[in-house]
């Protein structure tokens, strides 16, 4: 994924969730997904949807540990 891209979906992650603190970085062996933090803390991938040009996917796990 090109920086232009990264920062186009950061943009917009930071709207929709309003948080400034979200900032997405390249993955060192995909050229397709991003990953996405809040502050230092990682929080989950961003694809590049294979049927859609143009079109994202966010995926996020949720553990059960860090549930109350």
């Amino acid at each position: 994924m090109d920086e232009k891209t990264i920062r186009k979906l950061e943009s917009y992650l930071r709207g929709t969730f309003a948080n400034a603190r979200i900032t997405l970085a390249p993955r060192p062996k995909q050229k397709d997904s991003a990953e996405v933090y809040i502050g230092e803390e990682f929080i989950g991938v961003v694809f590049q949807d294979e049927d859609e040009d143009g079109s994202f996917m966010f995926e996020m796990a949720i553990l059960a540990e860090d549930l109350p």
